[in-house]
C-alpha cells in the first residue's frame, strides 16, 4: 500500500491514528526539507504550518489561521497568513482546497505530485491521495485535445467511514 493511500485511509477512519505524533512527524518533515533545500522555514510560518495540522485534517482558511494565530502573533495581518501560506505551498508543504479555499497538510511533501483529494461533506476531512493513473489520464486526454495544463487539484466530496456510518 502506497504512504499516500494509508495516510488518506488513516485520516478518514481515525482508526489507528495517532494525531498528536502525526503533526509532529510533518512539523520535522518539514524542518528536514526547508533545510535540505535552504528555504527559511520562519518561526511564523512553522506555527501556521503548525495550526494546519492540527486542525485535523480538516481544511482550514486563511482568516481562522489569523484568528488562531493572534494569541501569539498579535502583530501578524492577513497578509502575512497569505505570504506564509505562499511559502508552504512554493515548498509542497501545504495544498490549497480550491473549492473551499482552505489549506491541508501535504501527507508527502519530499514528492513531487498534485493534489487530489477526497473531502468529507459531513465532517470536512480532507484524505489526500495520489493516483498516478488519474494524473496520466489528464494529461493524455488534454494532449489529445492540444490542451496545455499549467495546475490543477482534483477533490472528490462524499462521506468518510465515520459519517456514512452516523447516517446508516
Amino acid at each position: 500500500m502506497s504512504k499516500f493511500r494509508e495516510t488518506a485511509m488513516k485520516s478518514l477512519s481515525g482508526d489507528g491514528h495517532d494525531h498528536v505524533s502525526c503533526v509532529a512527524e510533518a512539523l520535522q518533515r518539514a524542518e528536514d526539507i526547508c533545510a535540505a533545500r535552504g528555504a527559511r522555514l520562519t518561526k511564523l510560518r512553522r506555527h501556521v504550518l503548525q495550526l494546519i495540522w492540527e486542525s485535523g485534517h480538516a481544511p482550514i482558511g486563511a482568516y481562522e489561521l489569523l484568528r488562531r494565530l493572534d494569541k501569539e502573533h498579535a502583530s501578524a495581518v492577513p497578509p502575512t497568513v497569505y505570504r506564509a501560506l505562499d511559502f508552504l505551498i512554493e515548498q509542497g508543504l501545504v495544498h490549497r482546497i480550491e473549492s473551499l479555499n482552505a489549506f491541508v497538510g501535504c501527507a508527502s511533501p519530499q514528492e513531487e505530485h498534485v493534489g487530489q483529494f477526497l473531502i468529507c461533506q459531513s465532517c470536512g476531512t480532507a484524505a489526500e491521495m495520489n493516483d498516478a493513473r488519474i494524473d496520466r489520464a489528464i494529461e493524455k486526454v488534454a494532449a489529445e485535445l492540444g490542451f496545455a495544463t499549467n495546475g490543477r487539484v482534483i477533490e472528490v466530496r462524499g462521506l468518510c467511514p465515520a459519517c456514512r456510518g452516523a447516517e446508516a
